[in-house]
């Protein structure tokens, strides 16, 4: 009878799904047992065939452990197969147990009304021994390891339990196989039983920080940190094909793109993928693949933020143009009749300023100006390419600041 709960001791025998002869493989159900509480059904651990039942349906209060069939394996003659006899050692000795509790208690109350000769310290209880049968049923672990390893009922009390209560553990069975030490299993108990406890005697209070003493004499103030050190690059860019493209466009199309937009077209153009420095920041992700040896994953360039700095040349389109001659303002009349001022001061006309010749429309003027950079002390590679790249964009590829 196997126990389907750790609290059953008993069961009914409710019907046999299998008859005598009949085979079954694993997860087969061949029993159903009634309890007080529920209807459960057992079914086969391995293949077998069903030798003899020997606890009929409808039996009643069956105790755990007590033998209910025979199973044999697959091919097995039952006709000259002889069944063990039952092992009636397990019945005896829980009949002994009620016995063995009452004589236990008859000494210790004769103990009790003699006086104690000594005082004694309470002693662990022993460690339970081989042949010690618990009160409990197994565990369902131990009991279907104890089928695994084919051990029959009659060396299950042989086995020493050291579990709660005199109850049998998987280690024991273990250990009585040799698989493992047999100190195992009180090794771990007592292991655990420490740490469930935390051991608080090592700890002690911190001591209190001893407090500052004044210096004598005050500390100097700190210098306030160097600025940091800045170089200016340049490189003359010339617009001509920029002034060419805009003139072709107003001919053409009858309108144009302004210069300050094509200029901001070419500095976006210019600060893509500049190449980093070695000040620059690393970003989360960089850090992680520096971490994990990736750092050939890390991008080797970044976006740039530069705004160029653009200063027309003498013969530059953006050089200022020769000013216009101011026109005196006419005198007020009232100044006139008071006679602050003579009426031929009206009719007196500006010397005309001479001009440089225009060039003619067909021809672009030179529009050669100086692109420059202030960059921190590190970066002129970094500002040195951007400008390159403007120059390229300016000169010889204008086109695409239009589409």
């Amino acid at each position: 009878m196997p126990a389907l709960s750790p609290t059953m001791t008993e069961g009914n025998i409710a019907n046999w799904k299998v008859k005598e002869g009949d085979s079954f493989v694993v997860g087969d159900v061949i029993l159903e047992i009634e309890t007080d509480k529920a209807s459960m059904d057992v079914e086969a651990q391995d293949d077998g065939v069903m030798a003899k039942i020997i606890q009929p349906n409808g039996t009643k209060s069956v105790q755990v452990g007590t033998r209910i069939a025979v199973l044999a394996e697959e091919g097995d003659d039952l006709a000259s197969l002889e069944i063990p006899p039952e092992d009636s050692k397990t019945a005896s000795k829980i009949e002994q147990q009620p016995s063995q509790a009452d004589s236990s208690t008859k000494e210790s109350q004769s103990n009790t009304s003699d006086p104690p000769a000594s005082t004694s310290k309470p002693s662990t209880p022993p460690p339970s021994q081989a042949g010690q049968i618990s009160k409990y049923p197994l565990y369902p672990s131990v009991s279907a390891l104890l089928h695994e390893k084919h051990i029959p009922d009659s060396e299950i009390a042989k086995i020493p339990a050291t579990g709660p209560s005199g109850r049998l553990l998987k280690g024991d069975v273990l250990a009585y196989l040799g698989s493992i030490e047999s100190s195992y299993s009180s090794t771990q108990s007592k292991r655990i039983q420490k740490l469930s406890h935390l051991d608080l005697s090592n700890v002690k209070p911190a001591p209190s920080p001893a407090p500052a003493q004044p210096s004598a004499t005050a500390a100097a103030p700190t210098p306030p940190p160097p600025p940091p050190t800045t170089v200016s690059i340049s490189l003359p860019i010339s617009l001509t094909q920029v002034l060419t493209l805009q003139k072709r466009l107003q001919d053409t199309l009858g309108s144009s793109i302004p210069l300050s937009t094509i200029l901001a077209r070419a500095t976006d153009l210019a600060n893509d993928d500049l190449p980093r420095t070695k000040a620059s920041l690393s970003s989360p992700a960089e850090l992680f693949n520096a971490v994990v040896g990736l750092e050939s994953l890390n991008p080797r360039t970044s976006p740039g933020t530069y705004i160029p700095d653009i200063l027309p040349s003498s013969t530059s389109a953006l050089a200022p143009q020769a000013r216009k001659p101011k026109r005196r303002p006419e005198p007020d009349i009232i100044d006139i009749l008071s006679g602050k001022v003579s009426a031929n001061a009206q009719r007196s006309t500006p010397k005309p300023i001479p001009q440089a010749p225009s060039p003619p429309a067909s021809a672009p003027a030179q529009a050669t100006n100086i692109f420059s950079l202030t960059v921190p002390k590190g970066e002129e590679m970094r500002a040195r390419t951007f400008l390159e790249r403007m120059k390229t964009v300016l000169q010889v590829e204008p086109g695409r600041l239009v589409l």
